[in-house]
């Protein structure tokens, strides 16, 4: 079952439920995947929703620290509630050790392609390549704190 199908048999348990918080993340987060899919005119595969349920979680993220600031604990905490329903829809994530080796595979795997090591300069080649090895498996922060490690050892 794609990921799609799943987050709108979810939405009808929580309607059924009358699971209204539960009930409005969902709805934001499969009108979020239509607008995609209407403005770039394709069918979502669940890479492109992974891709989108982390844009969603890094918003909510800003949005409690500028809460926490405005002295807004109720409105940080409804943005914590929304996070831990987004967070259901992820595949499990890699540790920093999993993310770093996967990371030095990718570097490893670039320099025998190119025949030369590997140096700082190369960031965005290797950040391409990682990116699309660990795309929905780490956070794009992770991986770029784990390409720069590798890149400087």
């Amino acid at each position: 079952m794609l990921l799609k199908d799943q987050i709108t048999e979810d939405m009808k348990t929580a309607m059924r439920a009358k699971d209204s918080e539960r009930l409005g993340t969902i709805r934001l987060l499969l009108s979020a995947c239509k607008q995609k899919e209407v403005d770039e005119r394709v069918v979502l595969d669940d890479a492109a929703v992974i891709a989108i349920i982390d844009k969603m979680i890094k918003q909510r993220k800003d949005s409690i620290e500028a809460f926490t600031k405005a002295d807004r604990k109720d409105m940080a905490d409804k943005e914590a509630q929304e996070i831990t329903v987004l967070t259901a829809y992820l595949p499990a994530r890699l540790s920093a050790d999993e993310v770093l080796a996967a990371v030095k595979a990718v570097v490893a795997d670039l320099a025998t392609a190119s025949g030369t090591k590997m140096g700082p300069g190369d960031m965005g080649k290797v950040m391409g390549a990682a990116k699309a090895a660990l795309t929905g498996k780490a956070e794009m922060g992770q991986i770029s704190s784990a390409v720069k490690a590798a890149l400087a050892s």
